[in-house]
């Protein structure tokens, strides 16, 4: 099976997955990370289930259940990538602590700069079913840290600089942005599926519920590490919004870029960058409503006492 998609496609793919990081720093400053230092608690909690508990629970669960080693790698691939910036959006419509989720997708992207070539290297070795496929395609970790560097760390950089030489126009552009190269990213994406439909539907039968039973397991992690902490209700559903919503892109980015006759692990990225837009917007929705009934509820009780 082999996947259509051509040099310019690539091309785009990048400028938008840059867009989508210059969006998301445009509000960002050195103080965001200060305050990360002062107080980590939630950041931290939210980066150990992005960056370990989620790359070695994909590891030993394809491993004890005999993925096959392409499907595989591509989970433990999308597991090693970072967060995605859609889920600020998703977090800001859950009513959750949208503060947590972008210091987070900010720290997390400058961290998979280093951790995700190294993690999918790490854990790509680490199962002995993909270990063979890993070695075959050669993997070159300071290629894919070069090209992280550039997709997600020189726009993160950029944008924070534009932010404060023009902060009218980034108070301004920051939220059109994310939307709009989510919704070209999410349009994107289909045409890419669209134009390789029957490739997928040879392997949907695996692909899908692999995806979603990773992603419940991305976000049940999250939810669980937040839990176990202590950690408010609001940095709780921000930390599982960002461990549950993989930048899925960049997985892409990289599979193209250096891996691009692997077409079962760019089916797997490519639906997940479907799906956790469908799964990130029904638990929003879910728990914006219960945001709204606690609050409504709030104001009677105070009513009532006066």
């Amino acid at each position: 099976m082999e996947v259509h998609f051509g040099s310019n496609n690539l091309l785009i793919l990048n400028v938008i997955l840059a867009f989508m990081m210059f969006g998301v720093s445009l509000s960002l400053s050195t103080d965001d990370f200060r305050r990360v230092l002062k107080r980590p608690d939630a950041p931290i909690v939210g980066l150990i289930a992005q960056f370990v508990l989620l790359p070695a629970a994909t590891c030993l669960t394809t491993w004890y259940f005999d993925v096959d080693p392409q499907l595989a790698l591509g989970m433990i691939l999308v597991a090693c990538c970072p967060g995605g910036s859609f889920s600020n959006i998703m977090t800001w419509l859950a009513k959750a602590n949208v503060a947590v989720s972008v210091s987070m997708t900010a720290v997390s992207s400058l961290a998979a700069m280093f951790l995700t070539p190294f993690n999918f290297a790490l854990y790509g070795y680490l199962n002995p079913n993909t270990r063979s496929v890993l070695t075959e395609i050669q993997l070159d970790s300071m290629e894919i840290l070069i090209l992280v560097g550039l997709v997600l760390g020189l726009p993160l950089v950029v944008g924070m600089l534009v932010g404060k030489a023009f902060p009218a126009f980034a108070q301004g552009a920051q939220k059109p942005m994310r939307v709009i190269t989510l919704l070209v990213l999410f349009l994107f994406v289909g045409v890419a599926f669209g134009n390789n439909m029957d490739v997928f539907m040879a392997t949907a039968d695996r692909i899908v519920g692999l995806v979603v039973l990773q992603n419940l397991l991305a976000l049940g992690l999250g939810a669980m590490a937040a839990a176990i902490t202590g950690l408010p209700r609001n940095d709780r559903r921000a930390i599982t919004m960002e461990v549950g919503i993989q930048n899925s892109g960049l997985g892409l980015a990289i599979l193209f870029t250096f891996f691009p006759d692997a077409s079962e692990m760019i089916l797997i990225a490519a639906f997940w960058g479907v799906w956790h837009l469908i799964s990130g917007l029904v638990l929003a929705g879910i728990w914006g409503r219960s945001s709204q009934r606690v609050s409504a509820g709030e104001e009677a009780t105070c009513k009532d006492a006066f």
